[in-house]
């Protein structure tokens, strides 16, 4: 297992995680780093532990967003995926149906030929 040593708010953190995370892990966490400092550049200084609820928070509804967008459109994505197969079905129904009209106009001609 890997330790990685990230600087949040200007305090260092070690931290452990899976060999090979390490770079994904401290890109996480200057992310969070940034999203403190801009909260701190707000709201000013109103502690640790306080701040960095505050960035939980304001990530965790940028998440809960992007979930709900998702949802959306993958709602969207199966919407056109029946659309596309409704349309689908539909050139093959008015296949069929054109063979079956074209067949019986065979017959007829069939059928006026031998009247002949």
């Amino acid at each position: 297992m890997a330790q990685v040593t990230v600087l949040v708010n200007g305090r260092n953190y070690t931290l452990a995680c899976e060999d090979g995370e390490e770079e994904h892990l401290t890109a996480l966490a200057a992310f969070i780093d940034a999203r403190v400092a801009e909260l701190g550049r707000q709201i000013g200084q109103v502690g640790d532990a306080r701040l960095m609820l505050m960035a939980s928070l304001v990530v965790t509804d940028e998440l809960a967003v992007a979930h709900e967008r998702v949802e959306e459109l993958e709602q969207e994505l199966d919407r056109l995926r029946q659309e596309k197969d409704a349309a689908a079905a539909a050139r093959l129904g008015d296949e069929k149906f054109a063979e079956v009209l074209e067949s019986a106009a065979q017959r007829i001609e069939d059928i006026a030929a031998r009247l002949q």
